[in-house]
């Protein structure tokens, strides 16, 4: 029976890749909610699936899953994801990065390698009698610990400059050009000790040392000049195909094999590849395109669960073990923080400025973690010290996120980016409307909207497309996609979400700025830019989803709490223009916010305007006091507006019946319970008039007044009394 259930090796090897691959995107989902980068579930994935939980309540279920017959396979597999990983780092790093950005740049980056460094080395004394093997070299385990202590995650960096919207900040541009020139030097330090960890004698470090500078300067004036050929030739013919894929990867591999045979580690060899490849040109991008996703989804996970397979966290079994770790986390962020941060406010940064690229210097995640299984490979370290320093990577990447948002919140952004508008004299202030594009579709209806809101080019107006893009898990992605200083995207744009919209815009002789950034946070960032752009109405599109999401819900529902402006969704079908408009209303404010842009589509577009009243059928005759308010609004009409009351114990339904038969083509309604439009985060809701009606609607939402008590919104917001009687049509 046992034989029967025994997995052939190809078969175990499938499921560990199902296991590891399926556990880290599950973590990651977790992690990306509470604003962590995903790094973070990957690296947890791989502990719970090691001794450190997994063998600890189920030893069979581990030795099972993890027999110690697979784990070389698992560790060769890591390998080679981790040697695309680096290619793909060092295709990241653009050296124009490292050009015109001062004295400070240099500075920073140099202070957070040798202030670390030095606190490395110096604890290096006290830990190594602790927590080092005899046969270790006191040399080799101070100079590791060193490097150690002064590596900054790269590409974990970079998601989070992109992610929090700093890319392009001033704090992000010097953070993002410190870690590059950190990366690169502390690679260099790192090739450095692991020549002389692995040579038998200062004769021999010295000899490995020569023949790396004499390598690399081969790869910068030989190689370096074919690979930039290959580009152009790339650009100007029929793009990347597999010929040049496969030579590429045959170049990098020998550039591996080579810095391995030399004594310095395959790894050195794929990060010199790749960063000595010319970033203009598409090569370096179409190459990342082409690699990325199969190193860092399918390849990379075995790394991080082999790396959980060696952290043994029941190592950590006495209080002076604990206090051992609490002091490597302290001297770490010691050194990376305090160096970086005090560097950083000598420079001529404010101390706030100066204490966010302490934090994100301070970020070390994978490429700590690659460093350390480079120490425990070459019995540098000891398991205990591994899992202790797998802890601090953990911890002081965790760290980054909340403490950067508490030393560098989204206010100071938005005071950094603030541009003085100088008011013209006696000039009226313009509309100023904020298309908010999610997909493609939308974009047609939204140009008819703010077509018909704005009068063409007749009144001022000032129309703004807006387009968020999610977070990716890759900074090779997030460096191509990084907006300029005013949040336009990089000349791309028009392959995205928003072609149909400008193309459209630009037919229809309407000015449309185009906005696009990364954003963890659509609800709040589409709400900071309205308040910076001083936006007098929101539009958010609107699309069916796949599973049944209410239109008021999720990022509707956050931008319609937060936003300080009238907030509408057009729900799209088809709105090609607008002639005839039907506004329910019942004196709610939100029926006036909708009524006050009916009227500005009359104003602006000559609109026919019918307003809706419903009463109950069961209520005595009279006049209706929301004719009063229509006609306080609409004092100056005549032909153009009609009021219509109707009784009805169904408003819905009224609503309903009138936009089938009326012949209209955009109905504006006000979010309220009296229509079944409430904005909610979670639940499934009817929404009868949307989910029915086969006009283009625009569910409007006005913001509650800053002095108004919550209490009071409900009471408003809850259906008027109808004591009205039926009136007759005007």
């Amino acid at each position: 029976m046992h034989d029967a259930l025994t997995l052939s090796a190809v078969s175990l090897l499938i499921v560990q890749f199902i296991v590891i691959i399926g556990l880290s995107r599950l973590l990651g989902r977790g992690m990306r909610w509470i604003g962590q980068p995903l790094v973070i579930a990957e690296v947890l994935a791989g502990i719970l699936l090691g001794p450190s939980l997994l063998g600890w309540i189920a030893p069979g279920a581990m030795e099972t899953l993890f027999p110690s017959s697979s784990l070389p396979v698992l560790k060769m597999l890591s390998q080679v994801g981790l040697i695309l990983f680096m290619f793909l780092i060092g295709l990241e790093l653009d050296p124009k990065l490292l050009k015109g950005r001062g004295h400070a740049s240099v500075v920073i980056s140099h202070t957070s390698i040798v202030v670390p460094f030095a606190l490395g080395a110096g604890a290096a004394y006290w830990f190594y009698p602790r927590l080092s093997e005899p046969s270790v070299p006191f040399s080799s385990f101070v100079l590791f610990m060193g490097v150690a202590m002064s590596i900054t995650a790269f590409p974990v960096l970079a998601r989070i400059l992109t992610e929090r919207r700093l890319m392009q900040s001033k704090v992000g541009a010097l953070a993002i050009t410190c870690a590059a020139v950190d990366d690169v030097t502390a690679w260099c330090l790192l090739a450095f000790v692991v020549s002389i960890v692995r040579a038998t004698g200062p004769n021999q470090a010295a000899i490995t040392t020569l023949i790396a500078l004499g390598y690399i300067a081969f790869m910068l004036g030989v190689v370096r000049p074919f690979l930039a050929r290959l580009g152009a030739r790339v650009a100007s013919r029929e793009g990347l195909n597999q010929n040049v894929v496969a030579l590429t990867l045959l170049l990098l591999l020998a550039s591996a094999l080579a810095t391995e045979i030399i004594g310095i580690h395959a790894l050195f060899g794929a990060f010199l590849f790749g960063s000595i490849i010319p970033k203009e040109g598409g090569l370096a991008e179409a190459l990342a395109e082409k690699l990325e996703d199969v190193a860092v989804v399918l390849l990379l996970p075995l790394f991080f669960a082999f790396s959980g397979l060696r952290t043994q966290v029941g190592l950590l079994n006495t209080p002076e073990n604990w206090a051992m770790c609490g002091l490597i986390i302290l001297l770490a962020c010691l050194g990376k923080f305090g160096g970086s941060a005090v560097a950083a406010r000598l420079t001529g940064s404010r101390w706030r400025e100066a204490g966010a690229i302490g934090i994100l210097m301070n970020t070390r995640g994978l490429m700590e973690l690659i460093v350390l299984n480079l120490g425990l490979d070459l019995g540098v370290i000891s398991p205990t010290l591994f899992t202790m320093m797998v802890v601090m990577a953990l911890v002081t990447t965790f760290l980054t996120s909340p403490l950067l948002r508490v030393i560098y919140p989204p206010e100071e952004l938005a005071l950094e980016r603030a541009v003085p508008v100088a008011p013209v004299a006696d000039a009226p202030a313009p509309f100023r409307l904020l298309m908010c594009v999610s997909h493609g579709q939308t974009g047609t209806g939204m140009v008819t909207l703010g077509r018909a809101l704005t009068g063409g080019t007749q009144s001022p107006s000032e129309l703004y497309a807006l387009h968020l893009i999610p977070p990716s898990d890759r900074a090779s992605f997030l460096l191509r996609h990084s907006p300029d200083s005013q949040g336009t995207p990089h000349g791309d744009d028009k392959q995205g979400p928003m072609a149909n919209l400008l193309s459209r815009a630009s037919e229809s002789g309407l000015d449309v700025r185009p906005l696009s950034f990364m954003s963890a946070e659509p609800g709040l960032d589409i709400c900071r830019t309205a308040e910076a752009k001083q936006a007098d109405l929101i539009v958010l599109g609107w699309h069916k989803p796949l599973f049944g999401k209410t239109v008021l819900g999720g990022t509707v529902h956050e931008v319609m709490r937060e936003a300080s402006s009238d907030v509408a969704v057009l729900v799209d079908r088809g709105l090609e223009t607008v002639r005839r408009v039907l506004v329910p209303f019942n004196g709610s404010r939100h029926d006036r916010a909708a009524l006050g842009l009916a009227r500005r589509l009359r104003t602006c577009a000559g609109v026919e305007v019918t307003v809706l009243h419903v009463t109950s059928p069961a209520l005595p005759h009279g006049r209706p006091t929301s004719l009063t308010l229509v006609q306080e609004l609409f004092p100056e009409s005549s032909g153009g507006v009609h009021f219509k009351v109707v009784a009805h114990a169904s408003p819905e339904d009224a609503v309903l019946a009138e936009a089938s038969s009326g012949g209209y083509d955009l109905v504006v309604v006000g979010v309220g319970a009296e229509w079944g439009l409430e904005g909610h985060l979670f639940g499934l809701h009817r929404e009868r008039i949307v989910s029915d009606s086969r006009l283009s609607l625009l569910v409007v939402r006005q913001p509650r007044p800053a002095e108004e008590p919550a209490h009071a919104a409900q009471r408003e917001e809850a259906p008027a009394p109808l004591r009205q009687a039926s009136g007759t049509p005007s």
